[in-house]
Parts: C-alpha cells; structure tokens; sequence
C-alpha cells in the first residue's frame, strides 16, 4: 500500500520586520515533486496517514528520549495523530543528546526492529535475496513509503558491480536533513542506521549517499556500504547557520567522531 501523495508548499513570506507581503506573491503546489531551493524551507501538509507514521516512529523513539513534561512535571501524552514532523525530528535529536556514535545508531536499529512482526528480517531474507530484481524491487517500494520521511524521490539508474541498473532513489532534497539542519543526526540516526538495517538485518545490501550541498541523497540498494571511515561524510562540518547544536568551530561534526 503506497502512502497517500503528499501536497507541497512553497510560497514567498511575509518580510518579519514590515509584516507585509511583497507585491509579488508566487505559490508553487504539486504532488510532492518541487522542494524549495536549498537555503529556503519546503513547506508539506500531511495527511492523516503521513502524520500517523510519524507518530508510531515518534512514540518508539520516545522510549530512548525521555518523555517530555509539561510545567508542572506531568509527562506530556499525545495519540499517534497529534504528531507533526517537528515534533517527530525534535523527539530523534533528544536520542541522540548525551549519545555516542554507536549508542545513537543502536537506539535507531531497536526502534526498526520493534516495527516489525517477530521473524520478519528471516522472511524478508527469504522474500528478497540479493539480486537484480530484489533491488530494484525496494527501490521502486522506497519512493511512496518513504516519502513522509524524506520528502519527493524517484527511481533512478545506477551501475552494481559494473552492472547498470534501475535500484537507485534519488531524493530530492531529504526532508529529515532539512528540518533537523543537522549533519550528525542524518549520518547517525538515518544513514548508518539504514544501510546496518538492510544489509545486516535484511541481507540487502544499501549504500545511501547524501549530498550535503543541496540536500539531496543516492541511496544504492545492491551496492555494500563502506566503514564510516572511508566514507566521505565521515569529514563534513556542521551546518553552522542550520544546526542548533552545532561546533561551527570543528573541522568536523563533533558527532561524527565519537
């Protein structure tokens, strides 16, 4: 079953210090096909399926947060509708305050799992073994499924061990990495995890390639992801005008090295 299309935004704001609109006013609506230019925000409305993802994701990860409480103490409750993807991505970067690396790619990898029906990762194994048409197969599967996670995708060309085929998704602009602004939180709470998932877990090999310029990203099924070490993400900065944790000073996200 494919998630419901998803209508996307993108309109010229009111400017903050006049409040007014500028004479010109240009609205864009599609079905989720044209993010906003890097450095401007797309703007989704989510559906009651879309926000219902995002809830049962937001409540496993709650389990590794900590709940939120309200001012007098009370610990803050919500039903899986009353979710947004705000609140979604500001549950996944408490995960990952006070985690290490590895700790945070962990929390990920549980959270998956208790997503799924006992058995099955055996089953999957059994369903899709590593060939041509399993890959693209979960490429064609990844574009409506995942798309409240990360935004507009299509099935792309790629070559496997010098073999061309149709098993890569090229998001557009992932909007995880856009609303979180953060390095750290796309390499370990999305990338790492991912590629684990499918590789260890499923036997489907995945290499997922964001591209930190514009926000885009390759994911690769069939092709085996390299340690993080010689990987080239493995170098990148903080955003420093997006992230609110970030070390604009590091050469390096700080939580990519630990």
């Amino acid at each position: 079953m494919a998630l419901m299309p998803v209508e996307l935004c993108f309109a010229t704001r009111a400017s903050p210090a006049t409040g007014t609109l500028p004479r010109r006013r240009a609205t864009v609506r599609c079905a989720a096909t044209a993010p906003a230019p890097m450095g401007e925000k797309t703007e989704y409305r989510d559906g009651p399926l879309e926000r219902a993802f995002m809830g049962l994701f937001a409540r496993k990860m709650e389990k590794y947060a900590g709940r939120k409480k309200k001012p007098g103490g009370e610990v803050e409750k919500r039903a899986v509708w009353d979710w947004d993807y705000e609140s979604f991505v500001d549950v996944s970067r408490r995960v990952m305050v006070g985690r290490s690396r590895a700790q945070q790619q962990e929390a990920v990898r549980e959270v998956l799992l208790s997503m799924l029906p006992p058995g099955a990762p055996e089953q999957f194994k059994k369903l899709f073994p590593p060939t041509r048409w399993a890959c693209e197969f979960n490429a064609a599967l990844t574009v409506p499924f995942f798309h409240w996670l990360v935004g507009p995708s299509e099935v792309v060309e790629v070559e496997v061990d010098g073999v061309k085929q149709r098993s890569g998704v090229l998001i557009k602009k992932c909007r995880y990495l856009e609303n979180s602004g953060c390095v750290g939180m796309c390499v370990n709470m999305c990338k790492i995890p991912t590629q684990s998932f499918f590789t260890d877990e499923f036997g489907l090999p995945l290499t997922m390639n964001p591209n930190f310029e514009d926000m885009s990203c390759e994911m690769i099924y069939g092709q085996v992801p390299p340690p993080l070490e010689e990987d080239p993400v493995s170098k990148q900065p903080c955003y420093p005008n997006l992230c609110s944790i970030s070390t604009p000073a590091a050469a390096i996200c700080p939580k990519l090295q630990n």
